[in-house]
């Protein structure tokens, strides 16, 4: 399933810090492979991995303020967490499925637990 961590609003110039978002990546998930191939607005940046669960691949939007993941849940939300992370607590996060089945916004310091909380509690 592909999930999505996007900046509402304007990020204000503001962008991820690749090479850190690249380094949890590489932390969580052995032979990571990396493909900073250009080849389309949504796909500045690509992450493919092997999860527990099976492959897993996310992908960088252009500007740096929108992350795709197409993995399972669990590790979406872990995903995102880190973004979060590595976000000002100013802006503003969305975190939501490909079909907007949920729509979820958080904050600075949500943790895995609270983040998988508040998207159950939104489908």
């Amino acid at each position: 399933m592909t999930f999505l961590v996007v900046v509402e609003g304007d990020a204000g110039g503001w962008c991820i810090d690749r090479d850190a978002l690249t380094a949890a990546i590489c932390a969580r998930w052995s032979e990571v492979e990396i493909d900073s191939t250009h080849s389309s607005a949504a796909r500045s940046l690509v992450w493919e991995f092997e999860t527990e669960i099976g492959p897993g691949e996310a992908y960088l939007h252009e500007d740096g303020t929108c992350l795709y993941m197409d993995v399972w849940q669990e590790d979406a939300i872990w995903l995102a967490t880190v973004f979060r992370e590595l976000t000002p607590a100013n802006l503003d996060l969305v975190f939501c499925d490909e079909g907007y089945t949920f729509d979820v916004r958080f904050v600075a310091g949500t943790a895995e637990a609270d983040l998988t909380e508040l998207v159950a509690a939104a489908e």
